[in-house]
């Protein structure tokens, strides 16, 4: 799918004039990093308000230097909703990476249903969200938001995250496509990574299985994404099987194949990274085999993607 000639159009973020925090872009359509905040003390209102400006601008806010307990993660998160119980929590059915064994360096208590752990070392077989995916949109209420805390990173380099923007890549498309994916909805089936990609056993009554609409409308800033990805998304159900594959396929390849829809960020010791998981997508690149990197996860539920 080609994209146009990007003109002037509703994405572009305007300037906006930050007096509590600081925000350095990554580039015009996707990542800031934050400067001027401590997440291991309560933010002013000042700063609250900011920094909901910022998300709702670039959609990936990434802070640097932060030394955080557990409950300083979730504090911060909990200013954006409730916190999201991991379908691995259940009956207890996490795989390797969601089972990591209680670590000296690890910042947080081992077993809280609220934490996913991110672990990868020279004993593992696969990590967690290798393949550009949208976290848990197999839930009725998927993740909202998710913020990553990553307090080992290999030493010898790599095991960055690529972020992209599903507004930009629905700005993208033309007026015809985006009137057509605007009547259509899709399904998202929890089977799809954790038994298909990662083998491990469904809990009792299986995984998530919910339908979203494919094109959805950010509450915040008010623009359209498509909420669709290679990691959850099973099929277009008012196309046929081979119909829905073949459009499902040519919306992740114009969603995952556009530069300019991305940013990289690379990860140092005490990063926090928090991403707008409704209008991004996002691929953890494992290219730091046999070393390690090790984070914790939290994620924030606040109600449900619709088209409106």
């Amino acid at each position: 799918m080609q994209t146009r000639h990007r003109e002037k159009t509703v994405f572009d973020t305007p300037h906006l004039e930050y007096k509590a925090i600081s925000v350095d872009p990554l580039n015009p359509v996707i990542g800031a990093e934050i400067g001027g905040v401590d997440l291991s003390k309560p933010l002013s209102p000042e700063q609250e308000r900011e920094l909901r400006a910022a998300q709702a601008a670039h959609h990936v806010l990434i802070f640097r230097d932060q030394v955080l307990t557990g409950e300083d993660h979730k504090r911060f998160a909990r200013l954006w909703g409730r916190l999201h119980v991991h379908p691995y929590h259940v009956k207890n059915t996490a795989p390797e990476h969601a089972r990591a064994a209680a670590d000296d360096k690890a910042p947080f208590p081992p077993g809280d249903p609220e934490v996913l752990v991110v672990k990868a070392d020279q004993k593992s077989r696969f990590v967690a969200g290798e393949g550009w995916h949208t976290d848990v949109s197999c839930d009725a209420e998927p993740p909202m938001g998710s913020m990553l805390y990553i307090t080992q990173t290999p030493e010898i380099g790599g095991g960055d995250t690529m972020y992209l923007s599903t507004v930009r890549a629905y700005e993208a498309l033309s007026d015809t496509m985006k009137e057509f994916v605007g009547k259509l909805t899709a399904t998202h089936d929890g089977a799809k990574p954790y038994t298909g990609g990662y083998g491990t056993a469904a809990p009792e009554g299986g995984w998530p299985k919910t339908v979203h609409p494919v094109v959805i409308t950010i509450p915040w800033s008010g623009k359209k994404a498509l909420y669709i990805n290679r990691g959850f998304t099973t099929r277009i159900n008012e196309l046929g099987r081979k119909e829905s594959d073949a459009m499902l396929e040519l919306l992740w390849n114009h969603i995952e194949s556009n530069y300019e829809f991305q940013c990289r960020v690379r990860w140092k010791p005490n990063t926090l990274v928090f991403w707008d998981n409704w209008c991004t997508q996002h691929h953890a690149v494992w290219d730091y085999y046999p070393y390690s990197r090790y984070g914790q996860r939290v994620s924030i539920v606040n109600g449900r993607p619709g088209a409106r």
